[in-house]
């Protein structure tokens, strides 16, 4: 897969930033947070809407973005890693690892967040690259230093800023880096089922994300 371009990336990138095309349009301001146009207050997350069985809030809050500024330092950060990402992973786990970090974002924000707060932005899904990113240090047995070091440097900066949910990083984080592992790990313990069981465990963390976020806003009212 060296050398491959990162295509689910750049279609990545190419989504966030036709959503917040549309939102910035919708509020006739790059400031999307401030007027809160329809495909915003449609798709960004909450526990209350959830609760209310709006469940694609957990996949579609990962594609809308506040502002210029959040789109443009979330959009750098996917293109950073992933063009070394998904060559070494390959498209599709690299795609899976996505979508899981993703939801497991919303769902840490679903459980432990305020239900009335809405929540939107790919953070959750980046940090889950990162952790994936570890994962990938960790097989190769170098140093993990550099990486932890990114991750707890955002880490800080999730908690000192403002309108940053740390929930949905850490979310994001924690769901991408096991994701990751079962890819990188399970198909060497396995001769020739160990693919098949990597994308079965796969599956299966990817369901309990989902599952967590749309019972978490019930189990919390």
């Amino acid at each position: 897969m060296a050398g491959a371009r990162p295509l689910v990336t750049y279609t990545l990138i190419a989504i966030n930033v036709a959503v917040f095309g549309i939102c910035a349009a919708q509020a006739n301001s790059t400031d999307v947070a401030a007027y809160l146009p329809p495909l915003f207050d449609r798709w960004a997350l909450s526990g209350i809407d959830l609760a209310a069985g709006e469940y694609w809030r957990l996949l579609t809050a990962g594609f809308l973005h506040l502002s210029l500024i959040h789109l443009g330092v979330n959009m750098v950060s996917l293109y950073l890693l992933g063009v070394s990402l998904e060559p070494a992973l390959g498209p599709r786990q690299y795609t899976a690892i996505y979508l899981t970090a993703l939801f497991g974002g919303s769902a840490a924000v679903a459980v432990f967040g305020k239900p009335e707060v809405l929540t939107a932005g790919a953070s959750g899904a980046i940090y889950g690259l990162m952790g994936a990113l570890l994962v990938l240090v960790l097989r190769a047995r170098t140093s993990v230093a550099p990486v932890i070091g990114i991750i707890a440097v955002n880490v800080v900066l999730s908690l000192t800023l403002p309108n940053i949910s740390i929930l949905a990083h850490l979310g994001g984080l924690l769901f991408g880096a096991i994701s990751a592992a079962v890819f990188v790990f399970v198909p060497g313990l396995s001769r020739g089922w160990g693919v098949r069981v990597a994308w079965a465990l796969a599956a299966a963390v990817l369901l309990v994300a989902v599952l967590l976020g749309a019972v978490g806003p019930q189990r919390s009212t």
